[in-house]
Order: C-alpha cells, then structure tokens, then sequence
C-alpha cells in the first residue's frame, strides 16, 4: 500500500516517537510492503508554524528532508493538478494542507495516514 503521512504523524516519525504515541500506525508503517511518503505542503506546514513559534519540529528545517530519506520517506511535490483538483467528498474540514493531502491521496492512490479527528472517517483515510 501506498501512504502519505499527515504532519503529526511525520514529525513523529522523525522524532523517534511514533511507537510510543500510536503502536498501531507504527505497526502499520513498518510492513515492509507499504510505501510510505512525505508532501511537500507537509513540509511547507511545518516550515510556516515553525517560523511563526507555533512548532518545535525537534530539528533544523534543512535536516527535516534527509530525515525522510534515512527513513524511506519519499517527498510527494505540489503539481498543477493537485492544486486544481477538488478532493471528493469534501472533508469536513477548510484546513488548506489537510484538503491538500486528500487530494494528493486521491491523485496518486495512497491513504492518508492520520488521528485527524476531522478526516479520520474520510474514504481517502487509512482506517487504522
């Protein structure tokens, strides 16, 4: 299966603390046969709330991308149709970098991997 991780789950990953936190999506992470990536809005989110001091990503923003590397994270970028395609159906929230990980999961057929309580029931959600 193919997955992108929602912010909280990647910066958890990185941080060495997903097992701790969620067993499950650590379990689920970890097979061998999953494929697992990163958005580049992800990184955009943790950039924007880390220079406003709302986030402390427990690194420096430069290592966050080879981070992801050393974990077999691959990084999924913004193109042109992510950015004009509407996610279907819509999630009930207006958060602008979760609708944009709805749409790249729809796009490029992965799950979203998150405890979102507002996308957890979304069909594009791994449902852990």
């Amino acid at each position: 299966m193919k997955f992108i991780l929602d912010t909280h789950i990647l910066l958890a990953v990185v941080g060495l603390r997903l097992h701790s936190q969620s067993p499950k999506i650590a379990k689920l992470l970890t097979h061998s046969d999953n494929q697992l990536y990163a958005s580049v809005a992800s990184l955009w989110e943790i950039a924007i709330k880390t220079r406003l001091g709302k986030l402390n990503p427990g690194m420096s923003l430069g290592l966050l991308p080879p981070a992801l590397q050393a974990f077999g994270i691959g990084i999924v970028p913004i193109t042109r149709a992510h950015a004009l395609v509407s996610v279907v159906p819509l999630p009930p929230t207006k958060d602008p970098f979760d609708r944009m990980l709805l749409v790249q999961c729809q796009i490029e057929g992965c799950l979203l991997v998150t405890v979102d309580g507002a996308l957890r029931n979304h069909p594009l959600t791994a449902q852990i």
